[in-house]
């Protein structure tokens, strides 16, 4: 049976609540969204039509507030279906969300709305938030809205629970607003990892069109399930993972948390996800240590199902010719390849990778096991996505092919420039930073370094400013050697050190799991890990497993020290930004000292 798509074209949605009136009255029976209820401890359903009429509740209760068309309201939840309900309800009355992460640093939160003189902030529970609870930014909001039951905050009178801030309301009295398509829809923070982050404009035609747009490269069906992980704040999740969803009539399932995603993807059983590269790196390095407890034997069938799926996908897409080994794949997916597919719910259609690279390596290893990976390019600038790879056209060393109506080109240093309908209004109070990243032609720089091949294919290949420069001239993208050591699966987290240096250095975070398992390797009784760390035995076992890794990079790409971090890098400790990306200037100042010592009489 051939499956029928069901697009909302952007003239029928013009704006964003549109597109969701336009889902409900095409599919007001059909499941919308699906979350967890921790009271009932069960799925709960809710279809088109209800989401309409409970955004319905929310514009009224909005409207109580007697905010102007243009108001700012700020929206610091984990993905759930409130977040839609409130989405929808505050851009039906001309108001501009401002999505906030949920795990985000107070003082960060607190810039923010700041910054974008927020008048509304709904959240979880502000009582689990007391360093925010008692900073300034809070008193300036004229409500915060709190989806638990408590609502008593010293000094926040203008705080109350859900429940209380929807009663009393009257939905005959809610005053009507049409949004234009270029109105602005909502300031996106960007979780850069340098500097104060800057608020990216985009308006509701930007995030259509981006939706609309990925709809041509990637079909979707009303039939298919999205797992909604990735943050709603990041815009790659909000344009395709949901409104994507709603314009193509697929339903949105949210899962319960990062570590019920395994069970979540068997239970719901998605058709779609979208994620970033570290989820993908985490499952690969779970298979490869899973593979080393096993025998030979068992490691030689594993590649041999690897390597013959490749070539598999290979003559799929027309790239090479049928080879008799090709009749051994279907037997070597049945005992390989299902395997892996089944513990991602084993209905998994489409794949799509961004936010940052995915490794050529890991992306090869899960195609050829059967998980379709389609990766692709964006940034929250360009609402977010600029290309990506196809069912037809898929190569996995690329970021794909440019979406409909995206111009590219490259400048004389290699930088690739964007021009699209995806390109923001402009940086929120920063005229500057608007002129030095748009030109007067529309023209984006994206800061990244590529090329487009002969196919139209698009490859980034470092960032403009991220080059390490060493003290011998030698110049070295830091990323791709990071890629290349977190495929080993006793690493978490890298971050590769040479500028103005004599030599490459690395600073490492381990897997808990590794340290029992270095320690054996290198006849060392210590189990206090921080004498454990500086064994230079240690030291030594792990730059041989590096130097493994990058085996295919030039000569002076050598890692020649290293040192290792027994904290995680994470949001709560300034280290890592919300989408999991290393804060390399807060890295390296944290970790001066260690840093330091590594070239001491060099």
């Amino acid at each position: 049976m051939t499956l029928q798509t069901d697009i909302i074209s952007l003239d029928n949605a013009q704006h964003l609540p549109g597109l969701l009136a336009e889902r409900a009255k095409r599919s007001p029976e059909a499941l919308a969204c699906r979350e967890f209820n921790e009271q009932t401890q069960q799925w709960q359903d809710v279809t088109w039509q209800q989401v309409a009429n409970i955004v319905e509740h929310r514009k009224a209760a909005l409207a109580k507030e007697q905010f102007d068309p243009g108001d700012r309201v700020a929206i610091m939840l984990k993905n759930c279906c409130e977040w839609i309900y409130f989405d929808m309800a505050a851009l039906s009355l001309g108001l501009v969300t401002v999505p906030l992460y949920p795990n985000d640093r107070a003082d960060n939160v607190a810039y923010i709305l700041a910054n974008s003189g927020a008048k509304l902030l709904l959240l979880e529970d502000l009582s689990e938030q007391p360093e925010l609870a008692q900073h300034d930014a809070l008193k300036e909001l004229d409500r915060i809205v709190t989806l638990s039951g408590s609502q008593a905050v010293d000094n926040l009178p203008q705080c109350l629970s859900l429940d209380t801030w929807l009663s009393d309301i009257d939905e005959a009295i809610v005053p009507s607003h049409t949004p234009k398509p270029d109105d602005l829809a909502s300031i996106v923070y960007t979780s850069g990892t340098t500097g104060p982050a800057k608020g990216v404009m985009l308006s509701h035609h930007n995030m259509l069109w981006n939706a609309w747009s990925g709809l041509q490269s990637i079909p979707i069906y009303p039939s298919d399930r999205f797992l909604s992980f990735l943050p709603l704040s990041h815009t790659l999740e909000r344009s395709i993972g949901y409104y994507l969803a709603v314009m193509a009539g697929a339903a949105i399932i949210y899962a319960r948390s990062i570590p019920q995603l395994a069970e979540d993807l068997v239970e719901q059983q998605p058709t779609v996800l979208i994620s970033v590269p570290r989820i993908y790196e985490r499952i690969f390095n779970k298979i490869q240590d899973q593979l080393q407890q096993k025998s030979p034997v068992a490691q030689k069938l594993f590649q041999t199902a690897v390597d013959i799926g490749w070539c598999h996908f290979e003559h799929q897409q027309k790239r090479v010719a049928w080879h008799p080994a090709l009749l051994l794949q279907p037997l070597l997916h049945r005992l390989i390849g299902q395997k892996i597919q089944d513990k991602l719910g084993g209905q998994l259609r489409v794949a799509i990778c961004g936010g940052a690279a995915l490794s050529e390596h890991i992306a090869k290893t899960f195609i050829a096991l059967g998980i379709p990976i389609f990766q692709g390019y964006g940034l929250t600038e360009t609402s977010p996505v600029v290309s990506v790879n196809t069912l037809e056209h898929n190569l996995p060393k690329s970021i794909g092919l440019p979406l409909q109506n995206v111009e590219v080109r490259f400048s004389d240093e290699g930088e690739l420039q964007v021009r699209s309908p995806g390109v923001m209004l402009a940086y929120w109070k920063n005229e500057a930073a608007t002129k030095d990243t748009i030109d007067n032609d529309g023209w984006l720089n994206t800061g990244d370094l590529g090329y487009q091949d002969d196919s139209g294919f698009l490859h980034i290949t470092g960032r403009l400013k991220d080059i390490l420069v060493m003290s011998n001239g030698e110049k070295i993208s830091p990323t791709d050697m990071e890629m290349a050591i977190a495929k080993d699966p006793l690493i978490e987290s890298v971050l590769v050190i040479g500028e103005a240096r004599p030599f490459l250095s690395a600073l490492l975070v381990l897997n808990d799991a590794s340290w029992p398992w270095l320690a054996k390797e290198a006849n060392l009784a210590v189990t206090d890990l921080e004498q454990l760390r500086s064994q230079p035995a240690i030291e030594q076992l792990l730059l041989t497993r590096i130097q493994k890794q990058l085996h295919d990079f030039p000569s002076y790409a050598d890692i020649v020290r290293l040192t290792v971090s027994l904290d995680t890098w994470t949001v709560e400790n300034n280290l890592s930004t919300p989408t999991l990306k290393a804060k390399r200037p807060q890295i390296l100042e944290r970790y001066a000292a260690d840093i330091n010592a590594l070239y001491e009489g060099h």
